[in-house]
């Protein structure tokens, strides 16, 4: 039977236009997240480096780069790195190879995940209206924009926090979700450490929810969940107690439980509250924290018209929390206002930047979401095109910039043009013996790009400051982390910040030099 064009138009008028506009906004949130993925930013952070440089060892030797066997967190620096990301990498580092933009796919798909389970979260529970309103916002805000795009551990957290969440929230009704809400909760700890201190607070505080509402059930998912919770949490409490110095490290051969060189324990105080809001003060109403890979000047976190719509949405979310435990009645805002709480908690606790509260910004998004919708649609349904028109502007104004200027002023911090010299180096270079590298390079970089063997980088690294929170590497392989401009050997490898200083050594000592956009690679005239 023939589909004729009439039939066509009349299947697609039957479609509810929140249809389109779901995948339109979705549409919007893939585009502003791949568009250019695989050059800015260029190239590589130092962070991202070393968890690529892991997932790599993890892959060939099921160790990471300090020769533990799976661990539950990595020695890296010293003082440690969250390990999920790293694991996270392996299967695309497996069919890929170890480049940039492949160990950038586990923050990408996050991100986008994270777009459909914020929807669906907010449909669950007022409507497709609403939860439109929440996707565009976090579809085009700067800080989710950027987080994923580029691959920093710890900014992991808040889309498992968000899968375990959503889950949650499908459990009340079913249960057997409860078990993925587990599956979640407990790998987000893996995500963050920063987050111990409130996932747990969280979780019980859902489950009081749960009896609250008369929907905490006794059945074989429920316990199953309790169990997934328990194998994902009790190897960092033993990692915690290995840390502390009550145990020894435990190595099995599916699983190590590292000691690490410096345990930073300390930086949850009590003493420092007054000082620490008023840093929390400084970066929502600044929407700034003076790193440039955290935001944009202009357009900040979630752009600067955006915060008092969030406490509309605010005091919506409590009026409704407050409705909704008096009826006994599962809702959204008691679910956002639990995890906006233990974003703040972390915020008082702890001096942070917008990277270490990541919690925070999801919940407040869907609140400004929220505020806007409730100001506008109180003024007229019709109005709501009004701000999603001026917002829909900033996101344009925002794309241009991040793709232009920000683009060029990130590039430093990012390294761009340490790809190109260090691929130069190990295929054209590959023969020298001895590659002098400036510090300013950041020795993980080098380590990601040369990927040597975890045999050869265990058993030739030295550093300059061992034992330490982080390591300093003076050397490893054929790389020595090292230059004096007055002491040009005349027959090593120069690895080299391009700047007239290391220019003009190199240069009078007789050196043929190749430009790689902030770098230059020095090699002896043949």
């Amino acid at each position: 039977m023939k589909l004729r064009i009439a039939d066509v138009a009349r299947l697609v008028q039957k479609v509810p236009v929140e249809i389109y506009l779901f995948w339109l906004f979705l549409a919007v949130g893939v585009f502003a997240r791949c568009f250019m993925f695989t050059g800015v930013p260029a190239d590589i952070n130092q962070d991202e480096a070393f968890a690529g440089y892991n997932a790599y060892t993890l892959l060939t030797t099921a160790r990471d780069s300090f020769g533990f066997r799976m661990p539950v967190y990595l020695t890296a620096w010293g003082s440690g790195m969250n390990a999920l990301e790293s694991y996270l990498m392996v299967p695309f580092v497996a069919l890929f190879g170890l480049k940039v933009w492949v160990i950038r796919l586990p923050m990408l798909l996050a991100g986008i995940f994270s777009l459909v389970a914020i929807y669906k979260l907010v449909k669950m529970y007022v409507g497709a209206r609403q939860a439109l309103a929440v996707l565009f916002v976090l579809a085009i805000a700067p800080w989710h924009i950027m987080l994923s795009r580029w691959g920093l551990e710890s900014n992991l957290a808040p889309a498992f926090v968000l899968f375990g969440i959503y889950f949650f929230a499908k459990g009340v009704d079913r249960p057997k979700f409860l078990v993925l809400s587990a599956l979640f909760y407990g790998l987000s700890l893996y995500a963050y450490a920063t987050i111990w201190a409130v996932v747990p607070f969280m979780i019980l505080l859902q489950v009081a929810y749960l009896f609250w509402i008369r929907k905490l059930r006794n059945c074989r998912y429920t316990w199953i969940a309790l169990a997934v919770l328990l194998v994902l949490g009790v190897p960092l409490l033993l990692f915690m107690l290995v840390n502390q110095g009550r145990m020894d490290a435990i190595s099995l051969p599916f699983l190590s439980i590292p000691k690490l060189l410096y345990f930073r324990d300390s930086e949850i105080s009590f003493e420092k509250i007054p000082e620490n809001i008023g840093n929390l003060f400084s970066i929502l109403t600044l929407q700034s924290d003076g790193l440039p890979w955290n935001f944009t000047e202009k357009f900040g976190i979630f752009y600067p018209i955006s915060i008092p719509f969030f406490f509309v949405g605010l005091l919506w979310s409590i009026e409704g929390a407050w409705k909704g435990l008096r009826a006994r009645i599962a809702t959204l805002d008691f679910f956002m206002l639990v995890w906006l709480a233990a974003g703040f908690a972390i915020g008082i606790l702890i001096n942070v930047n917008i990277n270490r509260v990541n919690l925070l910004f999801i919940p407040m998004l869907v609140m400004i979401a929220r505020g806007l919708y409730v100001v506008f649609n109180y003024l007229n349904p019709k109005a709501l095109v009004i701000p999603f028109a001026v917002y829909a502007c900033m996101f344009v104004s925002f794309e241009n910039h991040y793709f232009t200027d920000y683009r060029n002023s990130i590039a430093w911090n990012f390294c761009r043009g340490i790809e190109d010299a260090m691929t130069f180096v190990e295929t054209e270079l590959k023969d020298a013996s001895v590659v002098n590298v400036d510090r300013g390079v950041s020795w993980p970089r080098v380590l990601f790009f040369a990927k040597p063997e975890l045999s050869d980088f265990l058993q030739t690294v030295g550093y300059t400051n061992y034992p330490a929170a982080f390591l300093d590497a003076s050397r490893f392989g054929r790389y020595h982390f090292y230059f004096d401009k007055n002491r040009v050997d005349g027959s090593s490898v120069y690895l080299l910040n391009n700047d007239s200083d290391s220019r003009y050594a190199l240069e009078n000592a007789g050196y043929e030099i190749r430009e790689f956009e902030h770098y230059l690679v020095g090699y002896p005239k043949k």
